[in-house]
């Protein structure tokens, strides 16, 4: 996947949404769907600044993009949940689950073994839910 096409008639909203369905596909859909009860006006500033505004800059295509941010959420040890999704991003815009076992691996550098061995869990765990879900829709 290369970078967003843009669009200069699209809002920063409609530009967001239309960019995390290119990246996350369902997986940024159900972020946003959990939030519409609790804070709308939040899912409404994911749309605009990280898709909207970041991921459709130029400079960095989508699977750059997807690296640095698998490793930044890998390294912060504590986003386990977004990680998740981001995995899931980067299979979507063209990594394969190796690229993505190393990216998480090589954050064990910097960021140490713990912050590793649980985004090596993560991916496990997303992995495995894509292969269920391939096998059910066979």
């Amino acid at each position: 996947m290369t970078q967003p096409q843009e669009n200069p008639n699209e809002s920063r909203l409609e530009r967001g949404k239309r960019v995390l369905a290119e990246i996350d596909g369902e997986a940024g859909e159900k972020v946003i769907a959990a939030l519409a009860d609790i804070a709308p006006d939040f899912a409404t500033y994911l749309f605009e600044f990280p898709f909207g505004d970041i991921y459709s800059r130029p400079g960095l295509d989508t699977k750059a993009r997807e690296i640095a941010t698998i490793a930044a959420l890998t390294a912060m040890g504590n986003a386990t949940p977004q990680l998740k999704v981001h995995i899931e991003a980067g299979l979507n815009v063209g990594l394969s689950r190796d690229e993505i076992t190393e990216i998480v691996m090589q954050m064990a550098v910097y960021a140490g073994f713990p912050a590793a061995l649980n985004g090596l869990f993560a991916a496990k765990y997303v992995f495995a839910a894509m292969d269920e879900r391939k096998a059910a829709a066979a």
